[in-house]
């Protein structure tokens, strides 16, 4: 079993395949949660109440202890429903240096990125699972190049997987699932 993640804002959409690289199969999904529903701000960690980059390194560090906190939990019972994870994929929008980031808003929706991105991989490598980060970007030229298959031949498939999984299937669904194959 493999996992495919789209990772959000607080959150990531998870897909969950079987079977081997060149006959994948459907097995789940689920939305796993990296923040306090009942603590908007840990949504998103790095903005202030009035949507301005968050200054207080503090505040960041407790926003940040929660969501750490969250993750582990929420991948603990994710891995615990799946069974045997071999391997996972996250795709991510960016993978930028929050650092080399000039504009202090931008930065802060990187620095968000960056800490879902590394909350979920270090989450998973506390359970021993491994994972690649793909950006999304190039995920379909990199999934094609493994799964040695044209884009159409992979549409096919993930379309499937979203016929035997249900809705919604969406594009954050369809990148989860072509991470997952990615990590058969």
């Amino acid at each position: 079993m493999t996992i495919g993640f789209r990772v959000k804002s607080g959150f990531a959409v998870a897909v969950m395949l079987s079977g081997r690289r060149q006959s994948p199969l459907a097995a789940g999904r689920a939305i796993v949660r990296l923040s306090d529903p009942a603590l908007a701000e840990t949504r998103q960690p790095y903005h202030s109440a009035m949507g301005e980059a968050e200054e207080d390194q503090r505040i960041i560090g407790k926003r940040t202890k929660v969501i750490e906190r969250i993750a582990l939990a929420s991948i603990a019972a994710l891995l615990q429903d799946a069974g045997d994870v071999t391997g996972a994929a996250l795709v991510v929008g960016s993978t930028i240096d929050p650092a080399k980031v000039g504009n202090q808003h931008i930065r802060a929706h990187a620095n968000e990125g960056r800490l879902f991105r590394t909350v979920i991989e270090d989450a998973l490598r506390a359970h021993g699972v491994g994972a690649t980060v793909i950006v999304q970007k190039q995920l379909p030229a990199l999934a094609a190049k493994r799964l040695d298959r044209s884009a159409a031949q992979i549409d096919r498939v993930v379309a499937g997987f979203g016929e035997t999984l249900g809705r919604p299937w969406r594009a954050d669904e369809k990148a989860a699932a072509l991470a997952a194959w990615f990590a058969l």
